[in-house]
């Protein structure tokens, strides 16, 4: 059996997206994490498909998932970070 069509080599990629999200943070490593979950769940209740439409579906998966959180967690449009005081005052 190849490692591409094992749930928990899915799993594996997931927490290693998690870890890279917690390091890098900005929703990108996280998206991906969860369609990488996603992909192994699916996995574990049996779909068996071919790697280019695994990858098809792990992509889309993860687009989706990225664009979702982009427009819950981000900041609302127009909103700018300022600051008042200096900390070298």
């Amino acid at each position: 059996m190849a490692l591409w069509s094992l749930w928990w080599a899915w799993v594996c990629l997931a927490l290693l997206l998690g870890i890279a999200e917690i390091l890098l943070p900005g929703f990108i490593f996280l998206g991906f994490a969860i369609g990488a979950v996603v992909v192994a769940v699916l996995l574990g209740l049996g779909l068996a498909i071919s790697l280019p439409a695994l990858l098809l579906l792990f992509a889309a998966l993860s687009l989706v998932t990225w664009l979702l959180l982009r427009r819950y967690f981000a900041l609302p449009k127009g909103q700018v970070k300022t600051f008042k005081d200096d900390i070298n005052d």
